[in-house]
Formats: C-alpha cells, sequence, structure tokens
C-alpha cells in the first residue's frame, strides 16, 4: 500500500479558493465560477428533504431497509444524478438476519403475535417447537437463577418469563440447563423489546424471542388457568439491498475524495435528520459540483445502505475493496461522512479527529486530522462556532478508518444532552438531548433546524471543492504544477537538540517567484504522539532552493516538538505552497537542568546542625551533580534521568548561620561540556538543647 505520510500543512491551503477550472479557463477573460459553498443554497437541499418526506408518507412511513421506501429514495437519488450527468452504479449486497420470520402460535388464545428473535439465538426448523408453556416460580416470573426453576419439571418444555433483573442470555442459559427446549420473554413494559440479543454465541444457547408485554397479557391470563400449549418458530431471513456509488468523470482516479451518508433509515418513522439530511446534502453537493468546473482529484459520493443494522453497507464496500481492489481502496485520499446535519435541538459537530477534547476510542489514520481541519478552518474563517465531537467509528466511516484510510465529518447531535455551553454557542435548549426526535416518528420534515442544515451545507461543499482541488495537506499528493514542496532535511526525527535550535531543509519557489519564503513552526508534541498548536515561528528566505531557520539558546522552553516547514508567497500569504514536518525532536537549552530544587537547615539526631540540599535530574541524559555548602559537600556520578541526588551536609557544629547550598549540574555532548548552578537560601538553626 502507498505510504501514507501525514503533513503538518494546515488544511486551509485551498479554503478561500473556488474551485477552478484548468490552467486554460482560468487564463481566459471570463470570470471564474462561484465557490461551490455558494452554490450549494439551503432551500435547494430542503427540498430535497421534502422529496424525502413525501416518499416516506407514501410508502408506509418510513425509509427503512429492505422497504419501498428505501427504494424509492434511492431511484430519487439516482434520477437527480444522472440528469446532472453522472452515470450511477446500485453495488447489491445482503445483509444476514435483517428480515423477522418468526411466528407463535397459541392454542386457545387468539391474538396476533409478532415474536421477534434475539441475536445469537439459534433458530428453529419449520413449523418449530410445540410444547407447554412453563413460568418460572420466582416472584417476579424473570428465571435468572436455578433457583427460578425449583420443583418445576421444564424438561422440552417452552420456558415463558419476563424481561428484567438479569440479562436475556443468563434467563436463556438458565432455562436451557433446567432442560428448556426454547425460551419465550416478554417485555415488561408495553411495546417490543427491540433490538435484543443474547451476547455472545453460545453452544449452549436454546431458540429464544421476544414478544411486547400487551401480547403476553392473554396468555398469561390462559397460564393463571391451566397449561397452555404453544408452537413457536424462532428464524430470520437475510435481506437484500444496495449502495449507491456516483462519480465525477474527471479528475485524478488514484487520489479519489470520497464523500458519504447513510440512505436508509430506521422503521419507526421517515428519517427525515436521520439520515435524510446527510444524504440531501451530499445529493446537492454533487449536482452542483457536477456544474462547476473541471476537478483535479475524482470526487466520489456514496449513499449507504444499511447502516441502521450495524454499518453494513459501508463496511461491505470496504470489504470488497480489500479482498478484491486493494490500489482502489489506496487511492482514496480521504474519507467524509455525514450522518445528521439538521438537529433541531443542534451542535455544530466536527469529529474530533486531533482528540484536543474527546480522547479517540479508536485508532486515527494518519491526515485525519489534516482532514479534520478543512471544516474547522472553514467555519473559523467565517466566523461560525463549532465544537468537537467524539472520533468514535460509531458511523459509516468506521471501515475506513480500520484500514487506514484518513476521515472526518460534520453531526448536529442525536441523543447526547445539549448543555449550557452549547446553547452559549448555537442557542436552542439546555438539558434535553439534541435530537428529541431520534428513531422516533416524529423525525420528519416539521422537526429538522434548517439554519443548521444551511450552515452544515455549505461546509459539506467547501470541503468536497477544497479537496477536489488538492489533497496534499492531507496525503502529501500535489496537485501537478500547482505548488511547491518544503522538506525538512535537519534535525532528524527524534534528536535531542541541546542550546540553541536550527532547521533546515529544502524548498521550491511557487511558480519560481524568487522571493517566496518558508515559515517554521515548532510545535509541542502531546503525549498522544500528536503535535499540538503553534509554539514559536519564524520566517526565513528561500535561497538557492534551501532554508535555514535558528532559535537561540532559551528562545524556547525545553521540551518535545514537532517542527512544520510551510511556504509562504511573495505577496505573503502563508500554506500558498507544500509544506512538511518533522514529528519528535527534544529541545533542551543546553544547560543541564535540575527540578524538584530544596534546602533546608536542620538539627541531625546527635544535635549536630545540618544542611539538606534535594535536587532531580530533569535532563533526559545522566548528568553528574555536586551539592555543596561552604562546610561540606557531596558529589554524585552519572544520575540517570528523572532521579534524586539527596545529601544531609553536616556542619560539625550545634548551629549554623543563614546561608547558600549550590547544586551545580554537568554534562558532556558533541564534545562540549555543559554546566549549570542553582542557588538555594536556607535560614539559621540553632540546635543547643
Amino acid at each position: 500500500m502507498r505510504s501514507r505520510t501525514p503533513l503538518a500543512l494546515a488544511a486551509a491551503v485551498c479554503l478561500t479558493v473556488p474551485l477552478l477550472a484548468s490552467t486554460t479557463y482560468a487564463a481566459s477573460a471570463a470570470a471564474p465560477p462561484p465557490p461551490l459553498a455558494d452554490l450549494v443554497t439551503e432551500p435547494a437541499v430542503y427540498a430535497h428533504l421534502q422529496q424525502f418526506q413525501e416518499i416516506a408518507d407514501a410508502n408506509g412511513g418510513n425509509r427503512a431497509l429492505n422497504t419501498a421506501g428505501y427504494e424509492a429514495s434511492a431511484v430519487y437519488i439516482e434520477e437527480r444524478l444522472q440528469a446532472a450527468g453522472y452515470t450511477t452504479e446500485r453495488q447489491d449486497f445482503g445483509v444476514t438476519g435483517a428480515v423477522e420470520d418468526s411466528t407463535l402460535a397459541v392454542a386457545g388464545v387468539t391474538g396476533d403475535f409478532t415474536p421477534a428473535a434475539f441475536t445469537s439465538s439459534p433458530y428453529t426448523t419449520a413449523p418449530g417447537i410445540t410444547a407447554d408453556l412453563v413460568e418460572p416460580v420466582d416472584a417476579l416470573k424473570q428465571g435468572c437463577d436455578a433457583a427460578a426453576w425449583t420443583g418445576v419439571d421444564l424438561t422440552g418444555d417452552i420456558a415463558f418469563v419476563s424481561r428484567g433483573t438479569c440479562p436475556f442470555g443468563t434467563k436463556v442459559l438458565t432455562a436451557a440447563a433446567a432442560g428448556a427446549s426454547a425460551v419465550l420473554i416478554y417485555n415488561n413494559v408495553n411495546g417490543p423489546v427491540g433490538n435484543g440479543t443474547l451476547g455472545d454465541p453460545n453452544t449452549a444457547y436454546v431458540p429464544a424471542a421476544s414478544i411486547p408485554l400487551e401480547q403476553a397479557q392473554s396468555i398469561l391470563a390462559a397460564l393463571a388457568a391451566g397449561t397452555v400449549s404453544a408452537q413457536l418458530h424462532v428464524s430470520k431471513s437475510d435481506a437484500p439491498t444496495f449502495n449507491i456509488i456516483a462519480e465525477t468523470p474527471g479528475g485524478r482516479d488514484d487520489n479519489v475524495v470520497m464523500l458519504g451518508a447513510h440512505l436508509d433509515g430506521v422503521e419507526d418513522g421517515p428519517g427525515i435528520n436521520d439520515n435524510a439530511s446527510g444524504s440531501a446534502a451530499l445529493l446537492e453537493t454533487a449536482v452542483q459540483l457536477a456544474e462547476a468546473a473541471p476537478v483535479n482529484n475524482k470526487v466520489r459520493f456514496a449513499w449507504w445502505g444499511a447502516e441502521e443494522v450495524g454499518l453494513v453497507g459501508s463496511t461491505f464496500y470496504v470489504d470488497d475493496l480489500v479482498a478484491n481492489d486493494p490500489d482502489g481502496l489506496d487511492q482514496i485520499a480521504t474519507y467524509l461522512n455525514f450522518d445528521m446535519v439538521a438537529s433541531p435541538n443542534y451542535i455544530i459537530g466536527v469529529y474530533d479527529a486531533n482528540e484536543s477534547t474527546y480522547p479517540a476510542p479508536v485508532e486515527v489514520p494518519e491526515g485525519s486530522v489534516q482532514t479534520e481541519a478543512v471544516f474547522t478552518d472553514y467555519f473559523d474563517s467565517i466566523g461560525q462556532a463549532w465544537v468537537d465531537t467524539e472520533f468514535s467509528g460509531r458511523s459509516d466511516y468506521q471501515a475506513f478508518i480500520a484500514n487506514g484510510v484518513p476521515a472526518s465529518g460534520l453531526f448536529t447531535g442525536a441523543d447526547d444532552v445539549k448543555t449550557d455551553a452549547e446553547v452559549a454557542l448555537f442557542g436552542g435548549t439546555a438539558g434535553i438531548i439534541h435530537d428529541p426526535n431520534y428513531h422516533t416518528p416524529a423525525d420528519d420534515i416539521t422537526n429538522v433546524n434548517r439554519e443548521a442544515l444551511g450552515i452544515m451545507s455549505k461546509a459539506i461543499a467547501h470541503a468536497t471543492a477544497s479537496l477536489a482541488d488538492d489533497t496534499y495537506a492531507v496525503n502529501g499528493v500535489a496537485t501537478p504544477g500547482a505548488r511547491p514542496v518544503v522538506t525538512i532535511t535537519s534535525p532528524a526525527v527524534g534528536a535531542t537538540v541541546n542550546g540553541s535550535l536550527t532547521a533546515s531543509g529544502t524548498a521550491t519557489d511557487d511558480y519560481a517567484l524568487a522571493d517566496d519564503t518558508v515559515t517554521v513552526h515548532l510545535r509541542a508534541l502531546k503525549q498522544n504522539g500528536k503535535c499540538d498548536g503553534f509554539q514559536a515561528s519564524q520566517t526565513v528566505p528561500i535561497v538557492d532552493g534551501a532554508w535555514t531557520a535558528t532559535w537561540a539558546a532559551g528562545a524556547v522552553s525545553d521540551g518535545r516538538y514537532c517542527i512544520t516547514a510551510l511556504t509562504k508567497d511573495n505577496a505573503g500569504q502563508e500554506n500558498a505552497g507544500g509544506g512538511t514536518h518533522l514529528k519528535s525532536i527534544t529541545l533542551t537549552d543546553g544547560l543541564p537542568k535540575m527540578t524538584n530544587l530544596s534546602v533546608k537547615a536542620q538539627c541531625s539526631a546527635n544535635g549536630v546542625a545540618s544542611v539538606a540540599v534535594y535536587a532531580v535530574n530533569g535532563e533526559q541524559r545522566p548528568v553528574d551533580v555536586r551539592l555543596s555548602t561552604s562546610f561540606a559537600d557531596k558529589k554524585f556520578t552519572s544520575v540517570a534521568p528523572g532521579k534524586a541526588s539527596y545529601a544531609f551536609l553536616q556542619t560539625g557544629k550545634k548551629k549554623v548561620k543563614a546561608g547558600t547550598a549550590t547544586v551545580a549540574a554537568y554534562y558532556w555532548a558533541d564534545g562540549k561540556g555543559y554546566h549549570e548552578v542553582y542557588s538555594l537560601p536556607y535560614a539559621a538553626v540553632n540546635c543547643r538543647r
């Protein structure tokens, strides 16, 4: 696979530059086209949402997997893309166990039962298991332990138990150990159990399903009167579905910018915010991009299927590339994900790839930080407040980042509670979730925030144009002829630099303008190995293709740093050219650092005055240390980093006047000797009794 080299070039490199035509076009008298963010408008995106609402209304109220609503949504996307000049592709796949085929019939009890098989449950063969329904003997009928079946002959019967207290898997294993052939669990509140699971697969499980409490009531009444027999069939079948893929006909196909949003919703509602909003914004971006100038990098759009049942569509797409076209996967420069961008109680959230707010629970691929900066720099440039949202992998970017593809995305919030700080930034209501209609029938066209939709749609368009023009900051792939290249040749990665710091390297001038420069930044290296904000900077000229920047000893605090080099054009515009960075150098001031210094005059056990001196080696190398007073001293050789030197310097007298102790530290490096002396005053002490 191609090496993905992260570059500390700020991703604002193209942020104020519209998506331009070819060089020939730009040189003509015609005005350049407006930026893509101006072409993608909120009314146009909202019009797509209205269409998705009408589709849901006409198809059972939802657009879920394997429904007519999903098919109609896909046709709408395809027709708009084809009208804009795209060739669309349906990528077919199946979703294992997505269709509920379980059935339940109870002798002597009428009613429409809707059993739902638990995830990890074994299936039965048709027509199922016919046996008596038997309840446990515990007070709540929950069957959580062996005592719940004491005195009950459950052999071959179907255990009929209530939800509650212990996991579903525990109920099934306990009943199976008592001899049950199957388990039927009823909810302890009205409504279905939902997406219940037994946990990890286990050969000891017997077939298990759930029913709503209201369906269980008639069965419980029958059991109170005597024996009840039932026939339970536990089964699910696979559901066919598909992703929709379209891409620009032009642009280099070895450096693809990919954007995605899931098209499916949940069964409980039309899914307008989740996620017609992301799908609509992506659609309008694609349509307007087709009308704009040619792109340098190919842009690929995806509308994912089966996200709501486990990120299935996006995972299938990536897994297919891994198995059948690994070069194709490697050619994806970065992936942008848009899942919910019109939440009614919204935030303007950007995936926190640089972990500045939330530690990521997943591995963050190199280049993701620079992709995040495309959004954050854009928001900063227009004065739009934004917040980090966890880079968690809990949406369709998961499969991409798991395979090393950089990623970022936008999010206006789901079921997290809005804080007072977020209200101060975005308005709304504190103490309730960002989308009170999340995964409910109320997620409809009347409950989207059009202001959030407009903000996010323009950000999506901007990022698309920026990365379609250039991904150099993300993966080091330069647009031919469009930018210079700057490198750092010294110091080496991991080097320890003592005293003054000199960084040097090479650079090409932007369009051969001789007065271009290089700006060099020192950035603190965080504990997680990522580069923090700028600490110190200077701009130096490019002379015969080379540059050098120097910081005097003591000009910058000791510590671990990244070095970032960026070109600056002759108009003073930083980031006009390419950049590179060097991670992990250690800078010291050239003078041995001692920390935790302390001194105290005190009385020893024998009544003699002494001075206690303490110092810790603050260097990342061994040092020699001498602790001294006017009446005694002690030397320590090769004190390891972080280790202490400690001495009681005896006066030989019953008292000592106030004075000064010294801590002297020494080391040799590069044929030179370095030393530093610290003075520590102490108070007088009288040990006479």
